[in-house]
C-alpha cells in the first residue's frame, strides 16, 4: 500500500519571537534614549557612545535571525548575550558614579532581550542559565548589592524562567494537539476505505455466499468459504478503525503533524494494541470477545502471543474437524494479559500430547507453551474427551517487555 502523506506546520513560538523582534528594537532606542538625556554625567561618555553604537547595529542587523527561530543558533545566543554582559560591565568604567549611585547600565533593560531569547529557544533551564550570567555581572558591576540591584537581578531571573516554563509547555500542547489531529485524520480516512470495501468487496462475497448456498453442491462449498471470508473481511475493516497512528516529533519551526497511512507499524517499542493481532483469526466458526479498550503489551510480547493463538486455532482445524468451532477470550488485567482459546471438538485422547512429542510433533511443546515460556508466562491445556479443548495463555505485563 503506498504512503499517503500529510504535513501540517504550527508553531506558537513564531509570535513570540516576532514580539522578541520588536522588543529588542524599543529597548535599545530607550537605551540611546537614556545615554543622550543624561550624557553629561558620563566622565567617559566615549565609551558609552562606541558600546551603543555596536549594540545598535548588532540589534538591526540581527533582526532577520531574530524574526527566525531556526536561525537562532548556540552560537548567535552566545554572541548576543556576550554583546550584553560587556555593556553591563562596561558601565563603571563610562561612568565612575555607577558603582555608587543605583543609576542604569548601559543596555538597560536591552539585556532582558537576550535572556528571553534564551528562553523561548532552550525553555526554561536555559533562561536561568542566562539570567544567572546577567545577574553576575550586574552584581560586579555595582560592587556591592544593593536592593534595587537585587530587586532587578531576581525579576529578570524569575522571568525568564516563567517565560521557558510557558514555552516548554507550549511545545507539549502542540505535540499533543498533533496527535489528536493525526488520528483523526487517520480514522477519517479510514472509516472511507471500510465504505469503500463495504460497497464492493462484501457485497460481491455476500452475494457468492447466498447464490452458491442455493445452488448446492461444489457452490455450496465456495460460499461456505466466501462466508468465512466476508466474517474475517468484516472483522479486519472493524479492527483497523482502532488502529494506533503515527506521528512525527515536532521540527525547529514548529510541532509538524505527519499522516502515513502504512500496512505496518514501525517496531519502535510502542505498545501494541493485542486486539488488532488477534483480530484477523476470527471468522465464521472462530468468535472472539475482547475489552472495549486497548490491549497494549510490547511488540515482541504482543506478535509471540499472537502467533501462539493462532498456533492454538490450527491445532482446532486439524485435529477438531471442519465443522469444530472455536471461541476466543481475551482478558486484561492489570498485572497479566489472559487469552482462552476453546473449541467444542472431541478433545485430545489420554496420553496424546507425550505421544506427540515422542513421534517429534512438538506443535504445542514448542508453538505454544514454547512462545509463553520466553515471554515469561504460561500455557495450561485442558482437555475432556468429547468434550472439546481448552488452552489458557498467560502473559505476565512485568516480564512481557523483556528481550530475551
Amino acid at each position: 500500500m503506498a504512503k499517503r502523506e500529510r504535513v501540517v506546520r504550527m508553531s506558537v513560538e513564531q509570535p513570540l519571537w516576532r514580539a522578541l523582534t520588536g522588543y529588542r528594537v524599543l529597548t535599545m532606542a530607550y537605551a540611546v534614549m537614556v545615554f543622550v538625556v543624561g550624557r553629561e554625567q558620563y566622565e567617559r561618555a566615549w565609551i558609552a557612545v562606541a558600546y551603543l553604537a555596536v549594540m545598535c547595529v548588532w540589534t538591526l542587523a540581527t533582526l532577520p535571525m531574530v524574526a527566525n527561530a531556526a536561525s537562532c543558533t548556540k552560537r548567535f545566543l552566545g554572541a548576543d548575550l556576550t554583546i550584553a554582559l560587556v555593556g553591563i560591565l562596561l558601565t563603571p568604567l563610562a561612568d565612575a558614579q555607577a558603582q555608587t549611585v543605583d543609576g542604569p547600565t548601559l543596555p538597560t533593560i536591552w539585556t532582558a532581550g537576550s535572556v528571553l531569547a534564551y528562553a523561548l529557544k532552550g525553555g526554561w533551564r536555559w533562561a536561568g542559565v542566562a539570567s544567572s550570567l546577567v545577574a553576575v555581572a550586574n552584581l560586579v558591576e555595582r560592587g556591592h548589592p544593593s536592593r534595587d540591584t537585587l530587586h532587578n537581578v531576581l525579576l529578570v531571573w524569575v522571568a525568564s524562567i516563567a517565560i521557558g516554563y510557558v514555552v516548554e509547555v507550549a511545545r507539549a500542547s502542540e505535540r499533543t494537539l498533533a496527535r489528536a489531529l493525526e488520528i483523526e485524520a487517520a480514522t477519517r480516512e479510514r472509516e472511507r476505505l471500510a465504505r469503500d470495501i463495504h460497497d464492493s468487496v462484501l457485497q460481491v462475497l455476500a452475494m457468492v455466499k447466498r447464490r452458491g448456498a442455493a445452488m448446492g453442491g461444489e457452490a455450496a462449498e465456495i460460499a461456505r468459504m466466501a462466508g468465512e471470508q466476508e466474517v474475517a473481511l468484516r472483522t479486519l475493516v472493524a479492527g483497523g478503525l482502532t488502529r494506533p497512528s503515527l506521528v512525527s516529533e515536532d521540527e525547529s519551526e514548529g510541532a509538524v503533524v505527519r499522516v502515513v497511512d502504512v500496512d505496518d507499524e514501525p517496531d519502535d517499542g510502542t505498545p501494541v494494541d493485542l486486539r488488532l493481532l488477534i483480530a484477523p483469526r476470527a471468522g465464521a466458526k472462530v468468535t472472539l470477545s475482547e475489552p472495549g479498550a486497548p490491549v497494549l503489551l510490547p511488540p515482541p510480547a504482543a506478535r509471540e502471543l499472537a502467533a501462539a493463538v493462532g498456533a492454538a486455532l490450527d491445532n482446532v482445524r486439524v485435529h477438531a474437524g471442519e465443522d469444530a468451532h472455536a471461541w476466543i477470550l481475551v482478558e486484561d488485567w492489570p498485572d497479566e494479559v489472559i487469552v482462552t482459546v476453546r473449541d467444542d471438538g472431541p478433545g485430545i485422547p489420554e496420553g496424546r500430547l507425550a505421544e506427540a512429542w515422542g513421534e517429534g510433533r512438538m506443535g504445542v511443546a514448542l508453538s505454544i507453551r514454547g512462545r509463553l515460556r520466553d515471554l515469561g508466562g504460561s500455557a495450561e491445556l485442558i482437555s475432556v474427551p468429547g468434550q472439546g479443548t481448552e488452552v489458557e495463555l498467560k502473559v505476565p505485563r512485568g516480564k512481557a517487555g523483556q528481550e530475551r
